[in-house]
């Protein structure tokens, strides 16, 4: 199979190159990346941290994007507490990841990377520069080159937060052929729920190499008295219950601006708050605003106006929106998207509210709802009532934030579970 990938990608490249050249040096998306990506500049930067030790190993993290990224900081600082001469290198593919590492990880890791490019020349000259005693991928981003050699080279490798969507699953059955050796180059599958496991396993995973460790979010650190929080508090109106609607895909603010209206009708302190998944979608919210003659404000104008709705179009601030409000709905989840992670939210303490659509966290979101820390809507009719039931009584909302971060705090202990699983592998 690797013999066959590795051909084909020599043939695309020979044939595309011209259109990949032009695509790479005309968007700056990749044009300020691409050099990174390919290994350039590695060995100097390899060469600014401390080396590495038999007695110190080097553990290599790679995410994604910003979700993943996130996910991995309580490991990480778990990491560091059960670890502390070890070097932690991390590595992120998107552009948007990597600014939300450099923010929040520079402190916490040896060094942050762009991740390599699935070549295996490239792969491989990472592989000699880092010289890893562990890779750990944070959820997805299944690179055949580069897992494959980890496995060749006698690495351990494991895979955290691991999640499989019926979509995936689906793609994944279809070409089996491409994917089962992939997984089993793993030393250890952490998924996040049973369901997650119970597919892995269909797929011909072995049952002692898919285990259920549970969500990295759980011991998501506590934010308190933090300077983040207060300088985004700055920014947003006092004296008004905010709502917060988390990671919103095009068709849901439509839904939530007109509930929102019709509830501020009735309790005028209400504030929403828009955080939409893809920043790029900033302009298209504030459009949608306007035809309902709203006003907006945005958090990048970095300070306190009079507005009808506030957008949150920076990147890695969301959860410390999500500390500051009252009322919390998380996206994805009214259009058919699967869903965004409502840990984050019920860890705060918030009432949280999602859609129909939450298949990616289908086990989660049900444990919420039957703790009473999560209420499903389905439509705009259905928003409105629950946001009318609970800006009524604060002691609902009391009531229901309690019991969302309780279902947290009783599922907290995964980051103590990874550690003795890395343990056992170093």
């Amino acid at each position: 199979m690797l013999i066959l990938y590795n051909m084909l990608q020599v043939v695309f490249l020979v044939v595309f190159f011209p259109i990949l050249l032009i695509v790479a040096v005309s968007n700056s998306k990749y044009r300020s990346r691409i050099l990174s990506r390919l290994g350039f500049g590695l060995r100097k930067k390899i060469a600014s941290i401390s080396p590495s030790t038999d007695k110190a190993p080097t553990i290599w993290i790679h995410a994604l994007s910003v979700g993943e990224t996130t996910s991995a900081e309580p490991l990480i600082l778990g990491l560091r507490n059960r670890y502390n001469n070890c070097r932690i290198i991390f590595s992120v593919t998107t552009k948007s990841g990597k600014a939300v590492a450099d923010s929040i990880m520079t402190s916490q890791v040896d060094l942050v990377l762009d991740g390599p490019l699935d070549l295996l020349p490239v792969v491989s000259y990472f592989h000699a520069k880092i010289q890893p005693s562990l890779f750990i991928l944070v959820e997805t981003d299944f690179w055949p080159n580069n897992l494959l050699l980890l496995q060749k080279k006698k690495i351990p490798s494991i895979l955290v937060n691991g999640r499989v969507s019926a979509k995936s699953i689906s793609g994944y059955r279809r070409m089996a052929f491409f994917f089962r050796p992939i997984f089993q180059s793993f030393s250890a599958l952490s998924m996040q729920t049973c369901e997650d496991k119970e597919k892995m396993q269909s797929l011909g995973i072995e049952p002692a190499r898919a285990l259920t460790l549970g969500n990295l979010k759980f011991d998501t650190p506590e934010i308190r008295g933090d300077k983040g929080v207060a300088e985004l508090q700055a920014t947003l109106p006092a004296n008004k219950t905010i709502f917060i609607c988390g990671s919103t895909h095009p068709g849901e603010e439509e839904l939530l601006i007109e509930s929102y209206l019709e509830i501020r009708q009735e309790f005028p302190d209400i504030f929403l708050v828009i955080a939409p998944r893809n920043l790029k979608r900033v302009k298209e919210i504030i459009e949608i605003a306007k035809s309902q003659s709203l006003s907006i404000c945005l958090r990048t104008d970095n300070t306190r106006q009079d507005c009808d709705i506030f957008i949150l179009d920076t990147i890695g601030e969301l959860a410390s929106c999500y500390s500051l409000a009252e009322i919390t709905f998380v996206g994805g989840s009214l259009v058919s998207k699967g869903g965004h992670n409502p840990i984050e939210p019920a860890a705060m303490g918030k009432p949280v509210l999602f859609g129909p659509h939450m298949e990616d966290f289908s086990e989660i979101a049900q444990s919420l709802q039957q703790c009473g820390g999560a209420r499903l809507v389905k439509n705009r009719q259905e928003i409105s009532a629950t946001l009318r039931e609970l800006l009524q009584s604060e002691t609902l909302r009391k009531q229901q934030g309690l019991a969302a971060k309780n279902f947290v705090v009783n599922h907290r202990g995964v980051i103590d579970r990874h550690l003795t699983l890395i343990q056992q592998l170093l």
